[in-house]
């Protein structure tokens, strides 16, 4: 039986950010629009609206995020490749997000796509008044007959990633914290907990869990999802509580958490939403022991050429490890610190899931 310690962490900010979490690199090619630009046409002549054409509009956190706005331009920038004419509106502050839904459906083009929940309420709006027009939104429900959701369960690969944290431990305790109490966030940590306790329950172990308590619904968060100071002071808070394998789920806030850990030595650093040994400073991949993967990027492209040929519907996407939305990736330079027994007991939990023989419970799945 595991034993969890949760010992809340919070560190004030002026609010509580959007969801999710992530990495990368520079964006080569980026349009920042003040207005839209018109969209090719069937016969290759311009147009003023086509539904070749595709906006996008980003939460308050802007488009290079290490999460999922910046996977979710990759994916429409993708799509251009299969005929779609992408541009972006950057919001920079919440004053920019229903203008930002506006202009895009504004310009005449037939795909809008909105990212995170902070533009729930615009999109739903626009969507209801421009029947004609196809939105989808990345992690967040929205109902609406011309309005497709974007979601991850991510609970499932969490909960290998709490397996492989709980199998490597050395001194018996894992670590995991968010920028934010709210649902995208909390489904990671959600599997993470159960796969710690399966692996406790598989090895009669009592690694312990530190920041997130499931049934009470609390844990850790820094309330932000920048501020990368405020992750290295939440990590530095499950370090010292004996934590040597911590899972950030804060975007960039969780770069501090690799920091912390870098500066400790003997703790590793799960991230997610993408590959962080590819997103994150070359500096940190000695630290990095795996990623929790949603594949937004090829959801969006997907959702995007659906807009083109008439297969577009309503109908909600969840990626899961069944079609490989979500998964986990390589343990690169730590590899050798992961049993050959360990890993491929993860690979069988993959493997049970997906097959059914194994449940990831959450009130936050999707």
């Amino acid at each position: 039986m595991s034993v969890r310690a949760v010992v809340p962490v919070r560190i004030a900010s002026r609010s509580a950010r959007p969801r999710l979490l992530g990495a990368a690199a520079g964006l080569a090619g980026l349009v920042l629009l003040s207005a839209c630009a018109s969209a090719p046409s069937d016969d290759g002549g311009a147009a003023t609206a086509s539904t070749h054409c595709a906006r996008m509009v980003t939460n308050s956190g802007g488009l290079e995020d290490r999460s999922f706005n910046q996977s979710s331009w990759a994916g429409l920038q993708a799509a251009e490749a299969d005929g779609v004419a992408a541009q972006v509106l950057v919001s920079t502050s919440e004053t920019d997000l229903a203008p930002n839904v506006t202009q895009a459906v504004e310009s005449g083009c037939g795909f809008v796509l909105t990212v995170g929940y902070e533009l729930a309420a615009a999109t739903q709006e626009q969507a209801a008044a421009n029947p004609d027009v196809d939105f989808a939104i990345v992690d967040e429900t929205v109902e609406g007959d011309n309005v497709k959701s974007i979601l991850f369960d991510t609970a499932q690969a969490s909960y290998l990633a709490g397996y492989l944290a709980a199998g490597v431990s050395k001194t018996g305790a894992v670590g995991t914290f968010g920028g934010g109490n709210q649902p995208p966030v909390t489904l990671f940590m959600d599997g993470f907990a159960q796969g710690v306790d399966a692996y406790n329950a598989a090895h009669g172990a009592s690694v312990r869990l530190i920041g997130w308590d499931p049934v009470a619904r609390d844990g850790s968060f820094t309330g932000d999802f920048e501020d990368v100071n405020k992750g290295k002071q939440v990590a530095q808070a499950l370090i010292d509580q004996g934590a040597d394998v911590i899972m950030p789920v804060a975007g960039q806030v969780g770069e501090g958490a690799a920091s912390a850990a870098l500066d400790a030595g003997g703790v590793s650093v799960i991230w997610v939403d993408n590959d962080g040994y590819d997103t994150l400073p070359e500096a940190y991949r000695p630290i990095l022991l795996t990623s929790v993967l949603k594949d937004t990027e090829q959801a969006v492209r997907e959702i995007a050429v659906s807009t083109i040929d008439d297969s577009f519907t309503n109908e909600p996407y969840v990626g899961t490890l069944e079609n490989e939305g979500v998964g986990l990736a390589p343990f690169h330079d730590l590899e050798s610190s992961v049993p050959a027994d360990l890993a491929a007991e993860v690979d069988a939990l993959r493997d049970q899931i997906v097959a059914g023989t194994v449940t990831v419970d959450s009130p936050d799945a999707p």
